[in-house]
C-alpha cells in the first residue's frame, strides 16, 4: 500500500479511536434521558464509521478490482433497497430485473477495464433508452412515465452516480484521490451532525430532514472544508484549490442526503433499510456520494489530469 495512503488510514484510525473514547465516557457521564439517548446515537454512528474504514481500507490495500467489486455490491445493496421502499407494478420486473443483473455489471466491468468513454455514456444514454422499451413489451401504460422515472431515477442514483467514486481509480493517485473524496464526504456528515448537537437552533428544513440545523450546516461544512485544505498533499490540488473542491464536496454531498431524504418522506420511510446498526442501510450510508463523487471525479479529470 502506498505510504501517504497508509498515513493516511492510521490517521483516520487514530481519530475514531479517540471519538470512541469520547464517547464512551460522555455516555458514563450522561445523567438526562435526552443526553444519554444522543451520546448512544453517536456512538452508534461512531461504529458505523468503523465499519466504513475498514471496508474501505481494506478493499485499497488488496488493489484496485477489489474495490471495483467492493462498491459493485454496494451499488447492488443500495440499488436493491431503492426498490424495495420504491412502488412497482409487474410490468416494471423486466427493467429492474435488468438492471440488477446486466446493467449494474455491465458499468463496472467498463470500470475495471477503463474504458472511459463507454462507461460514461452506457446507463445515461443506452440503458436509459433500452429500460422503457423493454417496459413497454408488457402492455402495461398505467403511471408509465412515473414507473419509467423510477426505474432510471434508482439506476442513476445507486450505479451510475456511486460509480464515479471507484472510476477515480483511472486518474493518477487513483486510491489516494478515493480516500481524498471519502474523507471529506463521511467528515462533512459528521460536523454536521456533532455541530448541530451542540449548537443547532435552526432547522434547515424540518419537512424533509427534520435533524439538520443550519448551525450544524455552516460549522460542519466549514470544518470539513478546512481538513479538505490540509489534506491536500494526497491531490494534485494547491491549498486554494483543495478548499475549493472540498466546498464543492461538501454542498454536493448535502444535497445528495438532502435530495434522498426527500425522497423517503415522499416514500413514508426513516431510512433505507437496516443493514447498518443506528444509521440505516447502505443507500443511508452513502447517499452523499450519489451527488459529490460525479462532479469531484469529472472536476479532478478534467482540470487537474492530463
Amino acid at each position: 500500500m502506498n505510504v501517504t495512503l497508509l498515513t493516511v488510514l492510521v490517521g483516520v484510525i487514530a481519530l475514531l479511536t479517540a471519538a470512541s473514547l469520547v464517547g464512551f465516557v460522555l455516555e458514563i457521564r450522561a445523567r438526562k434521558p435526552e443526553a444519554v439517548a444522543t451520546v448512544r446515537n453517536l456512538n452508534q454512528r461512531i461504529g458505523s464509521w468503523w465499519v466504513m474504514v475498514i471496508v474501505f481500507g481494506g478493499a485499497l490495500a488488496l488493489g484496485h478490482a477489489t474495490t471495483i467489486v467492493l462498491f459493485a455490491l454496494l451499488s447492488f445493496m443500495a440499488l436493491r433497497a431503492f426498490w424495495t421502499l420504491t412502488p412497482s407494478r409487474r410490468g416494471d420486473h423486466r427493467g429492474l430485473f435488468l438492471s440488477l443483473f446486466l446493467v449494474l455489471p455491465i458499468q463496472y466491468v467498463l470500470l475495471d477495464i477503463d474504458w472511459y468513454g463507454m462507461f460514461a455514456i452506457f446507463i445515461p444514454v443506452y440503458a436509459f433508452l433500452m429500460l422503457p422499451a423493454v417496459a413497454t413489451l408488457t402492455g402495461e401504460t398505467a403511471d408509465f412515465l412515473a414507473r419509467s422515472a423510477r426505474v432510471q431515477w434508482g439506476l442513476m442514483l445507486t450505479v451510475y452516480a456511486v460509480s464515479h467514486a471507484p472510476a477515480l481509480l483511472m486518474l493518477d493517485t487513483g486510491a489516494l484521490l478515493l480516500s481524498y473524496l471519502v474523507i471529506v464526504v463521511q467528515l462533512s456528515d459528521v460536523f454536521q451532525y456533532v455541530w448541530g448537537k451542540l449548537i443547532g437552533r435552526h432547522r434547515f428544513s424540518p419537512n424533509i430532514s427534520p435533524s439538520k440545523t443550519v448551525e450544524g450546516l455552516a460549522c460542519g461544512g466549514l470544518s470539513a472544508i478546512a481538513v479538505g485544505t490540509l489534506l491536500h498533499r494526497l491531490t494534485p490540488f494547491s491549498p486554494l484549490q483543495a478548499a475549493a473542491v472540498s466546498a464543492v464536496i461538501v454542498t454536493a454531498g448535502f444535497f445528495g442526503g438532502f435530495v434522498l431524504s426527500a425522497i423517503k418522506r415522499d416514500l413514508g420511510a426513516k431510512d433505507w433499510g437496516y443493514v447498518i446498526e443506528g444509521h440505516g442501510g447502505v443507500l443511508d450510508r452513502i447517499d452523499s456520494l450519489t451527488f459529490a463523487a460525479p462532479l469531484f471525479f469529472h472536476i479532478t479529470r478534467y482540470w487537474f489530469t492530463s
